[in-house]
């Protein structure tokens, strides 16, 4: 019974971390101009920012971070999160789980 529960429960966990593959191509459309295609935080964009957007290829710095976390950096922004406000919040422009995928695409880059 204890594995039928959990094998019923295993979806849902897998479609809450998020489909990098979809992630994808939202991040090249939202995330890449800052953080850049490879996720090193070389986007065009980034020569005028500071602080400098972050190396998601960056591996230990990344396992730090809580998926939680990550979820609410996008959603609400940095601002909301204590950060730098260049950090645009995404609540309004993606649903939650296009930011699971972003997420992780963006957890892929360091690996």
């Amino acid at each position: 019974m204890r594995l039928a529960v959990g094998a019923l429960l295993l979806p849902s966990v897998v479609l809450a971390q998020g489909d990098p593959a979809k992630g994808k191509d939202l991040y090249a459309k939202h995330c890449a101009g800052c953080h850049g295609l490879s996720g090193k935080g070389d986007g065009p964009a980034a020569a005028a920012i500071s602080p400098k957007p972050t190396d998601f290829s960056n591996k230990g710095y990344m396992a730090g971070l809580k998926d939680q976390y990550l979820f609410d950096l996008v959603q609400k922004g940095g601002a909301a999160m204590g950060k730098s406000p260049l950090i645009i919040p995404f609540g309004k422009k993606l649903k939650d789980g296009e930011i699971r995928d972003v997420n992780a695409y963006v957890r892929s880059l360091g690996r």
